[in-house]
């Protein structure tokens, strides 16, 4: 072997290889830089074994593949080799080979003994993706049975190494290796955002701040594409040095210029896929937006979403130290120096925040579809699991016992999400396989495109440029995968594809003229202003994806905060596509339900939540229309649906004044309890209505009797007597609605009277409430003796101008109690 470069790992591969040949499985913590993903590997080789070096990115891959050829003086596909999905350089000489971790799941799950494999190195753990957990898990459970000889050494920058040692080990935890660079110092700076200042403005700030304060290259961290080309727009002025993208979109010739080191000064402005595995040559300066973008689903709408999100801790300095790698450098960090104790320590694991349909189907496949028997990072969330199994059973792909059918391994093997699995499977029996093909390797990579409408987005790709290449690569390997229909297919209906792989999102327009659809899983999604076609006059046309009633929704994201999601890729189709791919979401029900104020019974086509037709139903259950009475009472209330005359909205307030002051057995009659109890109270008049009409003629107080307690109720007029006798002669109706009872009496009416009347046996009295002769509130006293003798006088001065026909005497004590009509008396004024 060639001699090796002076990197800090390299004094410890003896030991790195002689504890991994002891223990089987080692964890090694080393910061990026070390060589921990070139060297080791090489020493293994070198040991004899054959290798396998699961890395979590394509470009990782394929970087780290060339580094070590480079190292050996060999081409790529010699002693060293990659592969990725759609793209393999090796050969029968090839002793280490580097693969994506989803590839190496693949492997396993067709070959569980991994025959003529000896080693496997599992780089970047700390980053946490979902193949990456499930790879490792998997391994762990082939090493406990089939191949308790598999070497197993995972490496990472920043890792929780005790409990990655834990879950390696059998019975005592694997040993843990560290390897400390030799990195440079690096000196941080904080560049915080300017007010309203978007973050690649204050990117492109701080790269310029870099330029003239530090010599070398510049290695700048945005959080996804769009930022980068906004970056590089605002450095174009930049003409003495090289701005370059370095990303996931681009092509293979791309990404390897950005890492070859120019004559010219670079700057380098990268996703997270620089952060760990790649190197980038002569970085002296590292800018750190502190943003990254990652994958959360939203479980409840089943919409996914790419989240902006601050960066760990752990990843803010790994990322600082790239500027540290061949000699001093400084970092400048794009937030309030403040906030960065306030950053949490490590990435939230994929596992607790994606879709986890895939990892079903690989569960299954593996004879475990729960993960039970499994050794976990983080077990897979119970809820986000079965979601993703329910989704399996509906693709066919597990039987009513949740076990993996033939059709469920054959979508496994694919290598693709399991909808898109199902969307090429189906759709090539149904549009033939390169229109299925085209579509899939378009969703399966939205990043090849920037176009809403999809038909539009397939142009493009079939015409020409760097990401259409990959494209049909990508095209002609999936052709491959499939059978050649039986039938002659109906080619040409892309919109078709979409729906078999997510029938779901197949939506209809709200309104006309609406950009707002409403998808068959009930979310409400938007479609972009530029999707909508205008003629002259300024009115929408039926062109363009909003000129559609119908549209298959491919990707639909949505934000936080925002009422509805909004489409990234969709395409136009109708009513016949939906319910030929969809069959399953076509349900027929009777539908009885108070809407709109009133019974509303109605016979319902619908797919998912869109109602396809809506036809009346004219003898509705009787069941069904009760508890769309029920529903109405609840939502409208009692006091607006029942009929209420003054008896009986008395009678409910004396119940109530007697429940408050002796409690059971008299009844609770608030709003709640009577709703609870309608069942006793209403249940004749329910049972015979049919609608609100119905509704408005019961009469409350004939159907409150029926809570009145026996034989206490006969004592109910006694206890709470509706009316009291006053001494003008005539009965006044006693008001229970207040936490006191009350009369109200026209202060003419009691002259002379000084005894308070009294209720519920001499408990309690009555307040008194003296009217004007206009029956408004004179005066409000629970002493008449008092009041005649001291309050009276002042209500006589104020009020006898205002009614001269009435009697104000100067003694009330001797004055003619008269009831109302009367005008002035005998006792004078």
């Amino acid at each position: 072997m060639p001699e090796l470069p002076d990197l800090p790992v390299r004094p410890m591969l003896d030991e790195i290889g002689t504890t991994l040949e002891q223990h089987g499985s080692t964890v090694l913590v080393a910061p990026p830089g070390t060589g921990k993903t070139t060297l080791v590997p090489l020493e293994l080789a070198a040991r004899g074994l054959r290798v396998v070096v699961a890395e979590p990115r394509r470009l990782a891959t394929r970087a780290a593949a060339t580094r070590m050829a480079e190292l050996l003086d060999e081409p790529v596909g010699a002693r060293v080799g990659y592969a990725v999905r759609g793209q393999r350089r090796s050969s029968p000489e090839t002793r280490i080979e580097v693969v994506t971790s989803g590839l190496l799941v693949r492997r396993l799950q067709s070959d569980p003994e991994l025959a003529g494999v000896d080693a496997v190195v599992l780089d970047e753990c700390h980053e946490r993706h979902l193949d990456a957990d499930l790879l490792l898990a998997l391994l762990m459970d082939a090493r406990d049975g089939l191949r308790p000889d598999l070497r197993v050494l995972a490496t990472s920058a920043t890792v929780d190494s005790d409990r990655l040692a834990n879950m390696l080990g059998e019975r005592q935890p694997a040993p843990v290796l560290n390897v400390h660079g030799r990195s440079h110092p690096v000196e941080t700076r904080h560049v915080a955002a300017l007010r309203k200042e978007r973050v690649e403005a204050t990117v492109a700030r701080a790269v310029r701040t870099a330029l003239d304060e530090q010599p070398g290259d510049v290695l700048a961290f945005l959080p996804g594409a769009g930022e980068i080309a906004r970056t590089r727009e605002l450095l174009s002025a930049e003409s003495d040095v090289d701005v370059l993208p370095l990303h996931g979109r681009l092509s293979t010739s791309e990404q390897d210029a950005a890492l070859r080191p120019r004559k010219r000064r670079r700057v380098v402005l990268a996703t997270a896929v620089a952060e760990s595995s790649l190197t980038v040559p002569g970085v002296r300066a590292v800018v750190d937006s502190g943003l990254s973008r990652v994958s959360r689903v939203d479980h409840r709408r089943g919409l996914s979403g790419l989240v902006t999100v601050r960066v760990p801790l752990a990843v803010a300095e790994q990322r600082a130290g790239r500027a540290g790698r061949e000699a001093p450098g400084v970092a400048y960090r794009c937030w309030p120096e403040h906030e960065h104790n306030n950053l949490v320590r490590y990435p939230e694991p994929e596992i607790r925040t994606t879709d986890l349909t895939r990892l079903a189907l690989e569960l299954a496949c593996w004879g475990t579809p729960d993960g039970g028997a499994l050794r976990w990072w983080d077990s897979p969330p119970q809820g986000p699991l079965t979601a993703g199994r329910e989704v399996l059973a509906a693709l066919g792909a597990l039987d009513a016992t949740g076990e993996v059918t033939e059709r469920g391994r054959r979508m496994a093997e694919l290598g693709l999400h399991p909808r898109l699995a199902r969307a090429l499977l189906d759709g090539s029996a149904r549009v033939g396989r390169r229109s299925a093909a085209e579509v899939v390797a378009l969703l399966d990579d939205d990043t090849l495109t920037r176009e809403t409408d999809l038909a539009a987005a397939l142009r493009t790709l079939r015409a020409t440029g760097e990401g259409a290449r990959r494209w049909r690569r990508e095209v002609r390997r999936l052709e491959k995968l499939v059978p050649t229909p039986q039938n002659p297919p109906d080619p040409g209906d892309e919109a078709l594809v979409v729906a078999l792989a997510h029938p779901e999102r197949l939506a209809r327009r709200r309104a006309p003229r609406s950009r707002v659809y409403l998808l068959a899983g009930g979310t409400a999604v938007e479609l972009p202003r530029s999707e909508v076609r205008e003629d002259p006059s300024g009115m929408p046309t039926s062109e363009g994806l909003a000129g559609s009633e119908w549209l298959a929704v491919a990707i639909a994201e949505r934000e936080p905060h925002r009422t509805h999601g909004f489409v990234r890729l969709a395409a136009r189709a109708d009513q016949r596509l939906a319910e030929q791919a969809a069959p399953e979401l076509i349900t027929e029900t009777d539908e009885i339900t108070w809407d709109d104020g009133d019974v509303r019974a109605r016979t319902v086509r619908a797919l998912g939540a869109i109602v396809l037709s809506d036809k009346p139903l004219r003898t509705p259950p009787a069941a069904a229309t009760r508890a769309a009475l029920v529903q109405g009472l609840h939502t409208e209330g009692l006091e607006r649906l029942l009929h209420w005359d003054e008896h009986a909205r008395q009678l409910r307030d004396r119940v109530a004044f007697l429940r408050r002051l002796f409690g059971a057995p008299w009844p609770d009659t608030s709003e709640a309890a009577l709703l609870e109890t309608m069942d006793t109270w209403l249940e004749p008049e329910l049972s015979t209505a049919s609608c609100r009409t119905d509704l408005n003629t019961i009469d409350a107080g004939q159907a409150l009797h029926r809570l009145l307690p026996w034989p206490e109720a006969g004592r109910l007029d006694e206890l709470a007597p509706p009316r009291i006798a006053v001494p003008s002669g005539r009965w006044v109706p006693v008001d229970y609605s207040e936490q006191q009872p009350a009369l109200p009496v026209r202060l003419q009416e009691v002259f002379g009277w000084s005894s308070v009347p009294t209720v519920a046996e001499g408990r309690v009295s009555v307040l008194m409430r003296l009217l004007d002769p206009a029956g408004r509130p004179a005066a409000v006293t629970g002493d008449l003796t008092s009041f005649w003798n001291n309050g009276y006088h002042q209500v006589r001065a104020e009020l006898r101008g205002q009614y001269l026909k009435h009697d104000w005497p100067q003694d009330p004590w001797k004055a003619v109690p008269s009831p109302p009509g009367k005008g002035r008396g005998a006792s004078g004024s």
